[in-house]
């Protein structure tokens, strides 16, 4: 089994792995990288040029994940594209978004090189897409390379509870075995439960790292973090200030969503309108429809019945008066240019009535990071369209993570018992705690951290 790294960073960039085996090829995962623009954002496609690859396996519908599978498709034009069922319900729309976003930042910023794809295009590759419940074996070779009577190479989608369709991957070969997590979470959220990798074994595991560099704080737990967010949001409201809380459109807005409707439903937050993006309202509709095929908490409780949902118009929102107690949950969770969470959030960090409620990763380089960084008071620059800003507002920080802690992930390669563990998805230093802790726990266990573009044979 062959193995290549195609992400062009050596940290959380665009995800996408090249996996050889039994003379066949498999993409797992087509992403961007969140911080670079145009097509240095891409997976390195090019090293991959020669290869055959029979299909492109999809994960998650996060951009980091699938958000240059029209860009591969062109790369491997025979391919048939797989995913868990719930993410094809979710993907034309995140790739139909994509060229929005595109082309107004070759409009607002000079791109050029933007789209890197079309409107057209993403229909027209739409017929490839396949989605499978989880826990099916699925045949994804080449038909015409197996028919001579070879074992066809199968994989199979498990729930991996970290947004709706997710999923790790299990393939098996004729004599290795190959399970990749991608994005995994192993505690409930608040809509979605715990991943389900249950009886889970590989003889080579490729596993995120995201949160390796941080450690859970003793006496820590999520339920204590709901009830420190439900006093700040009563304590903001009271003083007739408005809270911001900058979220990513698929996933963690709907979290934030449902944590609302429970903490109106159980009368620790007067009930009052939420005002969401354009996209948050589109797949907080698919997880309501989708309801009854996931595995989830409250598994009655409709977004938009429960709440009162407005969609934020952006000409209305420069002209709306923010004393009144107002509750966004806006994209975009790192407050990148030309938002409604950014625009929001110029309007806001001004006024100390306000507050801004961050409850995911911030990149430290984006608006968001910036903002975060910054003390009460201190003069920054929040970006390049917003310029300087000067922060008055209260900031708070709810550790609701959808990724799996770092103890959890590290638990989980005992129950796998890989011959072989690769590191991706994390920082350097990141990677590094896990290299130290599998080695110390399983020294037979072989540890690889593949730079960019490297291939490893296992």
């Amino acid at each position: 089994m062959r193995i290549t790294n195609l992400n062009p960073d050596s940290g959380i960039g665009a995800s996408s792995w090249l996996v050889e085996t039994d003379g066949h090829g498999l993409l797992l995962d087509a992403g961007t990288h969140p911080k670079r623009e145009g097509r240095d954002s891409l997976p390195l496609y090019g090293l991959a040029k020669n290869k055959d690859v029979d299909s492109v396996v999809i994960t998650h519908c996060h951009h980091d994940h699938v958000g240059s599978l029209p860009v591969a498709l062109r790369q491997f034009p025979k391919a048939h594209v797989l995913m868990p069922e719930l993410s094809y319900f979710i993907v034309e729309r995140v790739l139909h978004n994509s060229v929005n976003v595109m082309t107004r930042q070759r409009e607002e910023l000079g791109i050029r090189e933007y789209p890197l794809y079309t409107h057209d295009e993403v229909d027209e590759i739409a017929p490839l897409f396949q989605g499978f419940k989880y826990n099916r074996q699925i045949e994804w070779a080449a038909f015409h390379k197996t028919r001579a009577g070879h074992i066809s190479p199968t994989l199979e989608f498990f729930d991996a509870g970290h947004t709706l369709g997710s999923a790790g991957v299990l393939v098996r070969g004729k004599k290795e075995s190959l399970f990749y997590t991608g994005d995994v979470c192993f505690h409930d959220q608040t809509i979605l439960r715990s991943a389900r990798f249950e009886g889970v074994r590989a003889d080579v595991l490729i596993m995120e790292t995201t949160r390796g560099g941080r450690g859970v704080p003793a006496g820590f737990s999520r339920e204590k973090e709901i009830e420190r967010l439900s006093a700040c949001l009563q304590r903001v409201i009271q003083r007739k200030g408005s809270v911001l809380i900058p979220s990513f459109a698929l996933g963690r807005t709907q979290e934030i969503l449902a944590l609302l409707a429970l903490l109106m439903r159980e009368g620790k937050l007067k009930p009052q309108p939420v005002y969401i993006g354009g996209l948050g309202r589109v797949f907080t509709e698919i997880y309501d429809l989708e309801s009854h095929r996931a595995h989830r908490q409250h598994p009655n409780l409709q977004l938009n019945e429960a709440l009162n949902l407005v969609v934020l118009d952006p000409k209305k929102a420069e002209k709306m008066k923010l004393s009144g107690a107002h509750i966004f949950v806006l994209t975009a969770g790192m407050m990148s240019e030309k938002t409604a969470a950014h625009d929001m959030a110029l309007r806001m960090m001004g006024d100390p009535r306000h507050a801004i409620f961050f409850v995911g990763y911030t990149d430290p380089e984006t608006p968001g990071g910036r903002l975060r960084a910054a003390k009460d008071g201190d003069t920054f620059v929040f970006s390049a369209t917003g310029g300087e800003a000067t922060r008055k507002c209260e900031i708070q920080e709810f550790d609701l993570t959808a990724h799996a802690n770092r103890e959890e992930l590290l638990d989980f390669v005992g129950r796998v018992e890989p011959r072989t563990v690769l590191l991706g998805h994390g920082e350097a230093e990141a990677r590094q705690w896990f290299a130290e802790q599998i080695h110390a726990r399983h020294p037979k266990i072989k540890v690889v951290q593949p730079e960019p573009g490297k291939t490893v044979e296992v």
